[in-house]
């Protein structure tokens, strides 16, 4: 399962005549398990929630926070509290209290005057039951948890319903005087037209409705059946919709547009997308103002200076924009600077920092002729281990508020492309690093050998140049590999490594000629890829290796879900601006010898 928890919302109505003026509460309906559309990687699909006791965790709900539309990046989002919650199989319900202090008392009058009327639940889901119903595709939550209340704008749950008394009862029966049948037809009526609307059913549906007296639990149970059984989705989506506690005016929303903007400044074939095309020509300072004014800050004759630092100090938005400008930057720099040796490696992920065990099996055992009982013998493979482990490599920088200030741009960049250089160069110095370990032997493999050994048929005899002898016998060498099993197996060599000391040599025995004689045919023409590493400490040691996707040898890995480096961002403490943290998660080792060939040179 994954461990991410994707925080929904769903919004229904509040019942203001519920209301407790003195003690501050009210009562609200936060849930009728409505369906509603949604739409994930395999299309569009119908979401239930179950009301069923057993299937809502209210543990989460019971004294959490009532927050102002879904906010929670600071304390002033917070309106009041969960007092108690409840679900009956049909719909949950909740007990909320409001705060008393000055800028929630407006909210307070509003909802006692009938003004604010809906609310909204933020919900995870834990498990989900998925079924096939008149052709649509249905998840049904069975497991979920609601996490807090918001007061909200609209309400987007056709079965939710202002509550016209203080006590929740099952039965949502009015305080007397009882209506009267006609007016209580009516309302129902009502609500079937609206039910109506909201799922995008027509006239026609609504006139059966009324025509069979349906009540509003029949009409809800047929707008179901008939938004199910449509071919093609026709309801009108700005209506009935998940509230996702993000919006275009979410201040976290707008700076990671923002970001996107100020990267394209800096790259401009980087093309933006259309939420962020209104930041194109936006500077630091003017972001900084924006993400100010949405945080209810006043921006009023403050100097550039002051607005930059009043961002970095009172909003978490601002340090957001500049990492994700320097990730940007960061990832394209680091991918344009790739090592050479890191083109000769297999590139996996490790789930934890423990160990990675890499467990190699021999060759199959060879068949063998059935004797006259028809009797198949058993077979055995042979194996061997080898291991190493993820470490982690960071380094902190600093764009200090005077670059914010003054938008400059290119020390910015500059600073971000220096540190993607700076992580492609740390993962290419490990690699050499392992290389070139026990004077240039490379690492010591799990039969106490080092990778470059006599035994293992992989190291020449005797140092020598780049030529047409020593070429042959290390691909000889790699050719006639045996597997653990003693067997020979499938190892071609396809690649030359060497330093940039060797590379003019190099080129020349790969190069393609057209001989004029046998003699002068360059047997190696095509036959091998070359690669320079310019970090070779060795001005002569050369290397021949095998296809990395064709046989183990060298492995690097990066953490699960952390591949290449990741990028943070806070406010500065030890610097006057933003701190930019880069990690890397990275390790590598080598798998099996048998893909590698070294010549010491001369």
């Amino acid at each position: 399962m994954n461990d991410t928890v994707t925080m929904l919302t769903r919004r229904a109505d509040l019942a203001p005549a519920s209301a407790d003026r003195d003690a501050r509460t009210v009562e609200v309906i936060w849930s009728t398990g409505a369906p509603v559309r949604r739409r994930d990687m395999a299309g569009q699909y119908i979401e239930r929630l179950s009301l069923d006791p057993e299937a809502v965790d209210l543990s989460r709900l019971q004294g959490a926070s009532v927050l102002d539309a879904h906010r929670q990046a600071a304390v002033r989002d917070v309106l009041g509290s969960v007092q108690s919650a409840a679900v009956d199989g049909h719909r949950g319900t909740a007990l909320i209290r409001f705060s008393a202090r000055p800028e929630v008392e407006p909210l307070w009058q509003d909802v006692l005057a009938g003004i604010l009327r809906h609310v909204s639940v933020g919900y995870s889901v834990e498990e989900w039951a998925e079924a096939t119903e008149n052709g649509a595709r249905v998840l049904t939550a069975v497991r979920w948890t609601p996490h807090e209340i918001s007061l909200v704008p609209t309400p987007a749950d056709p079965g939710a319903r202002i509550r016209m008394e203080t006590n929740m009862t099952d039965t949502d029966t009015t305080i007397t005087p009882a209506p009267s049948e006609t007016q209580t037809r009516a309302t129902i009526n009502t609500e079937i037209r609206s039910i109506a609307r909201i799922a995008g059913l027509d006239q026609s549906w609504i006139d059966g409705q009324i025509d069979a007296a349906a009540d509003a639990d029949s009409a809800r149970r047929a707008a179901f059946e008939a938004l199910a059984s449509r071919s093609a989705p026709t309801i009108r989506t700005e209506q009935v919709r998940v509230e996702m506690g993000e919006s275009h005016d979410d201040p976290s929303l707008r700076a990671r547009q923002m970001g996107e903007a100020l990267y394209a400044r800096i790259n401009p074939r980087h093309e933006l997308s259309e939420p962020a095309r209104r930041y194109a020509y936006a500077t630091p300072v003017d972001m900084a103002k924006e993400l100010l004014t949405l945080r209810g800050e006043s921006t009023m004759a403050l100097s550039p200076a002051s607005l930059v630092t009043r961002a970095l100090h009172t909003t978490s938005d601002f340090p957001i924009i500049l990492g994700n400008t320097v990730g940007r930057v960061l990832r394209d720099a680091y991918q344009a600077a790739p090592s050479g040796i890191r083109r000769l490696g297999r590139q996996t992920s490790a789930r934890d920092f423990r160990s990675v065990n890499k467990i190699m099996l021999g060759e199959a055992p060879l068949l063998e002729k059935l004797n006259e009982h028809g009797e198949i013998k058993s077979g055995t493979m042979a194996e061997a281990r080898e291991a190493y482990k993820i470490e982690t490599w960071a380094k902190k920088i600093g764009i200090t508020r005077q670059v914010l200030v003054n938008d400059d741009l290119g020390a910015f960049s500059d600073l971000a492309r220096r540190m993607g250089q700076g992580a492609a160069e740390t993962e290419a110095r490990i690699l050499v690093t392992l290389l070139e370990a026990n004077s240039g032997n490379g690492p010591t493999l799990s039969d106490t050998k080092a990778l470059f050994h006599v035994d293992h048929g992989n190291k020449a005899g005797a140092g020598a140049v780049i030529s047409d002898a020593t070429l042959s016998a290390a691909r000889l060498a790699l050719r006639t590999q045996k597997g653990i099993d003693g067997r020979i197996i499938r190892v071609t060599p396809k690649n030359l490594l060497v330093p940039p000391a060797l590379e003019t040599v190099a080129e020349k025995w790969l190069a393609t000629i057209a001989p004029a004689t046998a003699a002068d045919v360059n047997p190696f023409s095509g036959a091998m890829s070359l690669v320079v590493e310019p970090r070779l400490s060795s001005a002569t040691r050369w290397y021949v290796t095998a296809d990395p996707s064709e046989i183990d040898g060298l492995e690097f890995a990066y953490l699960s879900g952390n591949e290449g480096p990741q990028v943070e961002s806070r406010s500065g403490w030890d610097v006057d601006g933003v701190e930019i943290r880069v990690i890397l998660d990275f390790g590598a080792g080598f798998i099996d010898h048998r893909g590698w060939f070294q010549n010491a040179g001369a």
